[in-house]
């Protein structure tokens, strides 16, 4: 595990984007497992500058991504596909048909999770961009008895969804299911950057890195990946 410690958000996004740009360098036709929420909001911008520079070029790069909300139309403004078009997408050079998210809104969600799964296989991912929720989870991957390895339908944890009601209304108007990529799509991945930021993930860092690895906190799991980069300003 490489562990960069940095001064504050901008300084992580800042180091995130130049691993991700490094990627894509040596690999033009890289294959990233990207996450929502507003910790990697930072990270995209800086991506976006940099393709804008010509130094990084996502014209052969394929994106998977981790979660979507069921039940959100993908051009609501709080699905997770109109956050990566919005954030990233529309900004630099990547091919439409190249960029996945879910389907939170398929007829048959278990159809939709094992698609995911078998694209995900076909793929592989390269590196997979993930941040760390306030009780663990990464992904959607919430706390549970144990790790749930394939691509699934969760009911979100109460903290989850108090999380992200920032991003809505109110409260009551969060979706409280998600599919979500799974563990074992997680673990399979090359390798893993884990971006986090904040006081107030000082704690759940702290058990992800160096507590017992434990379904309970998911993101502990990491401990047993093989090349996992931490980059954050509160280790």
């Amino acid at each position: 595990m490489k562990i960069y410690k940095v001064k504050n958000y901008d300084e992580m996004s800042e180091t995130a984007a130049e691993i991700l740009a490094a990627q894509i360098q040596s690999k033009p036709n890289s294959v990233l497992g990207l996450a929502t929420g507003s910790t990697p909001i930072g990270l995209y911008s800086k991506l976006a500058e940099l393709c804008a520079a010509g130094r990084v070029d996502f014209s052969a790069v394929t994106s998977i991504n981790l979660d979507e909300y069921c039940a959100l139309d993908p051009g609501d403004i709080n699905s997770y596909r109109r956050f990566m078009n919005d954030n990233l997408f529309s900004k630099i050079n990547i091919k439409a048909e190249n960029t996945h998210v879910p389907d939170g809104v398929a007829e048959d969600i278990a159809a939709e999770c094992a698609r995911y799964d078998a694209l995900i296989a076909s793929n592989g991912i390269d590196i997979q961009l993930l941040g760390l929720g306030h009780n663990g989870h990464i992904g959607f991957n919430e706390p549970a008895d144990e790790f749930v390895l394939p691509t699934h339908c969760v009911k979100l944890d109460d903290r989850t969804v108090e999380a992200n009601a920032r991003f809505f209304e109110n409260e009551d108007e969060v979706p409280k299911h998600a599919i979500t990529m799974g563990i074992g799509a997680i673990m399979k991945a090359k390798q893993v950057l884990l971006i986090v930021s904040g006081e107030d993930k000082r704690e759940i860092l702290q058990r992800t890195l160096y507590g017992s690895v434990t379904p309970k906190v998911p993101a502990s799991i990491l401990q047993l990946h093989n090349d996992v980069i931490v980059v954050s300003d509160v280790i």
